[in-house]
């Protein structure tokens, strides 16, 4: 793992922390990431990240258990060695297919997008923490910009907009 030097300026608010976003931006500097103990809503626009592609990755997993459950149904009910004959039902009745189907559908999606946030996020077992400090888990809002890419006034603007405090750091990426 690699240690790189960031600028981290800490806030309050999140709105400070936006506007200071902006800012930062708009200066020539490259925010690397921004840290909060909550989802903010448009902060996505404002670091210029591109669309997700997880629901492509919903609909990839949602296929495969879509598939698996009717192929699981149909071979079992329809083409097997022991076939079931229940109710004097056809081997093959479709309809009857859609609950199981379905439920496949969801079980398979749902297992795979955890299984996809687990490993884009690194959470496994003795992976590094990749947060610069424990407070943004609770009561604090972190702008980190690594310093080779900050412009020299990149700190001040964030202190302009209400940084409570700026550090220099090393952190593990």
């Amino acid at each position: 793992m690699d240690k790189d030097k960031f600028i981290l300026a800490f806030f309050d608010d999140e709105e400070p922390l936006m506007e200071a976003a902006i800012a930062i931006r708009k200066s020539g500097t490259k925010i690397h990431e921004v840290y909060s103990p909550f989802p903010i809503h448009g902060i996505d626009d404002i670091l210029g990240y591109s669309r997700s592609r997880l629901p492509k990755a919903a609909f990839l997993f949602g296929s495969v258990g879509f598939t698996l459950g009717l192929t699981m149904q149909a071979y079992m009910l329809g083409f097997s060695k022991w076939q079931i004959n229940i109710g004097g039902k056809p081997y093959l009745a479709w309809p009857d297919f859609v609950p199981v189907t379905f439920e496949a559908t969801v079980l398979i999606t749902a297992l795979g997008m955890v299984a996809t946030f687990l490993l884009s996020s690194y959470y496994f077992p003795g992976a590094p923490i990749l947060q610069p400090d424990l407070r943004i888990t609770s009561d604090r809002f972190c702008i980190a910009m690594k310093a080779e890419d900050a412009q020299h006034d990149a700190a001040e603007i964030a202190r302009e907009y209400g940084a409570i405090e700026i550090r220099n750091q090393e952190i593990t990426l």
